[in-house]
């Protein structure tokens, strides 16, 4: 378990949900990976790179909702900006996607 912390700091995480409206290869990426265009809905199209080739096909991301924090500083990998952070369980090495149980609107706020 990671060092606690308070809850002012879980709060000031921004973590939305969005669906997967594109995805492509990303062969420049040191570790295989994606990357995905995501839309969040009033916050717009956000890009990030997903490390999750192992367990999924373009096929299978394409329009599923995800849940991401849309609220950390861009990050350039290779010649990528990524704009957001798609979260998941790990299990060894692979990360598996969280998304709603249900469809909801894309911008959704996770509390």
């Amino acid at each position: 378990m990671k060092k606690p912390i308070n809850f002012e700091d879980f709060v000031k995480i921004d973590l939305r949900v969005g669906t997967i409206c594109a995805v492509n290869d990303f062969p420049k990426a040191r570790k295989p990976a994606y990357q995905l265009v995501i839309d969040f809905g009033p916050l717009g199209i956000k890009k990030s790179s997903a490390q999750i080739t192992t367990l999924y096909s373009k096929a299978d991301l394409l329009n599923k909702q995800i849940v991401a924090v849309v609220n950390f500083p861009k990050k350039q990998i290779a010649n990528f900006m990524s704009e957001c952070l798609v979260v998941g369980a790990v299990k060894e090495a692979d990360v598996f996607l969280l998304s709603p149980e249900h469809q909801v609107p894309n911008g959704s706020s996770i509390s």
